[in-house]
């Protein structure tokens, strides 16, 4: 078999909701890299949200962040593709006029407001987790560097902020009252044609594990897609193969089935 590129989700792929990675999961990753192919995170988080020391000491070649708006290879930034200061701005300005608590999502750090988050419990965990990698929008008004951001829409009238901003951003509705905003042309689907790219490799030869619909043009994208059977109904339609939970060794299971391992 010759060099193959695999793509790994986080939540829900690699770790579950309390960040526990099976000795599997660490286990297919090293013995992939060992065969010869090359394995990428691919996720929504951008890199400031991806610092987890046992996830990323699992050992990877590569990580497509912030919906494809930045790639690392080899230790080296890639590509990058930043939200410009005076957009980030205006954006700011306006999701909040919509009644919307915006999160700034950076390749170095997040930025929140601590009093529109006070009472929210994602705006507290992201507090309690990420420490000095959460700043303060107003403090650093206008100096953020940021690939995309998320927003708690509760109360909030997000509908017409989708009418104003639908043309520039693309809005991922989740099921708590929570929408990310990503810059229009980008997704993991496009980490995954950008690092082909950029590698001279064939997306024919690429694979994807994933979990849920924010996988969807991820799966789509890729040569051969690998849903969790712990996963969505609606992801499990758009996978060439669905294996094992991600509880359940998953991940060890479908590399084994294709023979990547």
């Amino acid at each position: 078999m010759g060099k193959k590129i695999l793509f790994f989700d986080i939540d829900g792929t690699l770790w579950n909701w309390k960040n526990e990675i099976p000795d599997s999961t660490k286990a297919a990753v090293r013995f992939a890299r060992e065969a010869g192919h090359l394995v990428f995170i691919n996720s929504g988080r951008t890199r400031g949200f991806i610092y987890n020391e046992d996830l990323l000491g699992i050992g990877f070649d590569g990580i497509v962040s912030g919906c494809g708006t930045m790639i690392e290879y080899d230790g080296e930034v890639i590509y990058d593709s930043g939200i410009e200061p005076g957009d980030a701005i205006e954006i700011v300005e306006g999701v909040r006029r919509y009644g919307c608590r915006p999160v700034l999502e950076g390749k170095h750090y997040l930025y929140l407001d601590h009093d529109e988050f006070a009472d929210d419990w994602y705006g507290q965990k992201l507090m309690r987790e990420l420490g000095p990698r959460l700043k303060g929008i107003a403090e650093n008004w206008g100096k953020w560097e940021i690939q995309k951001l998320s927003c708690n829409t509760q109360d909030s009238d997000i509908d017409g902020c989708i009418k104003e901003y639908g043309d520039r951003f693309d809005f991922i509705k989740h099921d708590l009252p929570v929408c990310e905003l990503v810059p229009k042309g980008f997704s993991k689907g496009t980490g995954v044609e950008k690092v082909c790219e950029l590698l001279g490799a064939d997306i024919e030869d690429t694979y994807a594990f994933g979990d849920s619909m924010n996988d969807r043009e991820m799966l789509l994208k890729a040569g051969t897609a690998i849903v969790m059977d712990s996963g969505s109904d609606n992801a499990k339609v758009l996978a060439d193969y669905v294996t094992a939970g991600q509880e359940e060794d998953g991940i060890w299971h479908a590399c084994k089935h294709f023979g990547l391992i």
